[in-house]
C-alpha cells in the first residue's frame, strides 16, 4: 500500500488540530507545527473542509478546528477526504476487476487487501492518534518484530 503525501499531510494536521482544540490554527500554524509545505497545505485543507472534517473561520483569530470530536473521525475518514477510496486497483475499486484463468482468485485477494486496510484504518480515530493509545487490533499488528522490517 502507497499512501500519499496528501494523505500523510492531511493526517498531521488533522492531528494537530485535534492536539490544540481550543483555538482555531491557521494554515501557517499547521505547516509550521508539522514542517508541511504551506501550498500544498492549502487545498489539502479545502478538501477536509468540502468533507466536513474541518470548519474554517476567516479574519482575526480565524484558521481551522475539527469539525467534530477527534473521537469520532477515524484516520480513513481523513484519508478518503483528500485520496477518495482507500484501495483501488489501476483506479478501480477491486471488485470491479477481473482476471482469467489461474489469476481469477486475485480479484479475491484486493477486496481481502481493501478490507484489512479498513479494518485498521476505521478503527483508529483521531484521538486514537493524538493520544498515542492505538487500538488493540493495530498494537497486536505492531508487536511483531516482523511488522518493523520492510520486504
Amino acid at each position: 500500500m502507497q499512501v500519499t503525501a496528501r494523505a500523510e499531510y492531511a493526517l498531521r494536521a488533522v492531528a494537530e488540530l485535534a492536539a490544540e482544540p481550543e483555538r482555531p490554527l491557521s494554515r501557517n500554524d499547521l505547516a509550521e507545527a508539522q514542517g508541511l509545505p504551506g501550498k500544498f497545505l492549502e487545498s489539502i485543507l479545502r478538501d477536509l473542509v468540502r468533507d466536513g472534517i474541518l470548519t474554517s473561520r476567516r479574519g482575526a483569530g480565524g484558521g481551522f478546528q475539527l469539525a467534530r470530536s477527534p473521537g469520532e473521525i477515524t484516520l480513513a475518514d481523513v484519508m478518503r477526504a483528500v485520496d477518495g477510496p482507500l484501495a483501488a486497483v489501476r483506479g478501480v475499486a477491486p471488485e470491479g476487476v477481473s482476471y482469467p484463468g489461474a489469476a481469477q482468485a486475485l480479484t479475491d485477494v484486493w477486496v481481502a487487501v481493501r478490507a484489512a486496510v479498513r479494518e485498521i484504518l476505521e478503527s483508529t480515530t483521531v484521538a486514537d492518534l493524538v493520544a498515542g493509545r492505538l487500538p488493540e487490533s493495530v498494537q497486536r499488528l505492531i508487536s511483531s518484530e516482523d511488522a518493523w522490517h520492510r520486504r
